[in-house]
């Protein structure tokens, strides 16, 4: 081989390989994703599982409404009496830790990917509708390692769901992680 052969075999080599990168750093959370809608849409636990990394997403979600009712209480009760106030921000986070280490289960992440609404917030309207509703989904990497799925019901189109998954290796990706909604 002469070295200008060599050398636009190596340039190929390389191109290809980064085509290859490229591709499965786009695809492979794309097919996570589809992999835990799927597994959300049949019940399958096992499948679901094996899709959350459950550690992560409790930890995230207690962060999302400890950060809420933190706000809440503050703004509630700063005025009517601040005693009760600090009461009330030094109980809630734990009981609310406890609640999400119940109710974060693989049949409420399923609920949860296919109604757009974090474990345990139903409203009267989306009960009745059931979680056949049209979710809308929208994809983009929010970091070279976070995948943003968010989740939007046409009826409440003000607040979406955000799912955040993970890379856990060049191809695997998990759910790890929930942006509640501004108002739930």
């Amino acid at each position: 081989m002469t070295k200008t052969r060599k050398r636009r075999l190596l340039i190929g080599t390389a191109v290809i390989s980064l085509i290859v990168v490229l591709i499965l750093f786009v695809v492979t959370p794309a097919l996570a994703v589809q992999g835990i809608i799927a597994a959300a849409k049949a019940g399958d636990a096992a499948a679901l599982e094996s899709r959350v990394d459950f550690p992560a997403l409790r930890g995230s979600l207690k962060d999302e409404l400890n950060a809420r009712m933190r706000a809440e209480v503050r703004d509630q009760l700063r005025d009517e009496d601040p005693g009760l106030a600090a009461l009330g921000m030094m109980l809630a986070p734990s009981l609310m830790d406890s609640a999400v280490d119940v109710f974060v289960t693989p049949d409420a992440v399923a609920a949860m990917v296919s109604s757009a609404e974090a474990p345990g917030v139903k409203d009267d309207a989306s009960a009745e509708r059931g979680n056949d509703a049209d979710i809308r989904r929208s994809y983009g990497f929010r970091d070279p390692n976070t995948f943003v799925v968010t989740l939007t019901d046409p009826e409440r189109a003000e607040q979406p769901l955000k799912l955040l998954l993970e890379r856990r290796n060049l191809v695997q990706w998990k759910l790890a992680g929930v942006d509640l909604p501004d108002r739930v």
